[in-house]
């Protein structure tokens, strides 16, 4: 019976060691779903390919439902690592405390959102009063926060600016209620707006830019503060030696609109956060 009990309890902890040798082994990732689903694991599939060489372990993307899931996940430690806006960030950093950014595309220093309409009698944002106007999802950066916040540094408030404010949930899908005239106008992130009209699923004739925002940080990669250090920065030297000279490479660089990654810290979101409580949106 000894024995048995032994034998038992001997197997419980191998089965617990490889479970979490195993978990060890795999690099959790997510992303804040500022578009559909399956774009996101398109744009993911050949960057997971390529760190999982680099880092010799096996990297998979978890997707999640909204925005706030993936602040709760990295506080949790179900995720290792996350694409996320500015504001999303903020938010990581202030719930986890030791939430760390590694990496931003180059262009992530100087992000823009632009204003678009289908209206042509609509040619700056003093046109829209008394409009109905779309944000993406109310935890965005770029569809929400700062585009908020620079209205209301133009005594703009939308609640009572707009006849109705919208909320799409994702930058594409802020496109296709104003291309279908669901709203009279919306704001998104410039780099998904150029992708999309890059690859013809805007049509131009009809919607245009007709308001850029003032420059601001956004995007960027970010590691729950609890990962191992050494992997931490294995990670970041991958980021950072994407090589856009290198074709296969490229590609993995042009998915995520990105002509190449740089270094960033936290210190460069205080802006954001700063834009947060004034929009009391931060409490």
């Amino acid at each position: 019976m000894l024995k048995r009990t032994l034998a038992l309890a001997v197997g419980l902890t191998l089965s617990v060691t490889a479970l979490l040798t195993q978990a060890a082994d795999t690099l959790k990732v997510s992303a804040i779903p500022d578009e559909a689903p399956t774009e996101l694991l398109r744009k993911f599939k050949p960057l997971g390919e390529y760190l999982e060489k680099q880092l010799g372990m096996k990297v998979e993307f978890v997707p999640v439902s909204d925005y706030p899931a993936v602040v709760e996940a990295l506080a949790t430690d179900r995720i290792d690592m996350a694409w996320l806006g500015g504001f999303t960030f903020v938010q990581a950093r202030l719930k986890t405390g030791n939430a760390i950014p590694l990496v931003q595309r180059e262009q992530d220093a100087q992000f823009t959102s632009k204003f678009i309409t289908a209206d042509p009698a609509i040619k700056s944002l003093a046109d829209l009063k008394g409009k109905s106007f779309a944000f993406g999802s109310v935890s965005s950066t770029s569809g929400s926060l700062m585009p908020r916040y620079f209205m209301l540094q133009d005594g703009i408030k939308p609640e009572t600016y707009f006849s109705r404010v919208g909320y799409s949930g994702a930058h594409d899908a802020t496109v296709a209620w104003v291309q279908a005239g669901k709203v009279d106008a919306g704001v998104l992130n410039a780099s998904v707006w150029e992708k999309l009209v890059k690859a013809g699923k805007v049509d131009t004739d009809k919607v245009k830019v007709f308001a850029t925002t003032p420059a601001y940080f956004d995007y960027n990669w970010t590691v729950r503060g609890t990962l191992d250090p050494a992997l931490a920065a294995k990670i970041k030297a991958a980021f950072l030696a994407l090589d856009p000279a290198n074709p296969e490479q490229k590609a993995i660089l042009d998915l995520q609109a990105a002509s190449r990654f740089i270094e960033t810290k936290p210190e460069n979101y205080k802006g954001i956060e700063e834009a947060a409580r004034a929009a009391d949106l931060l409490k």
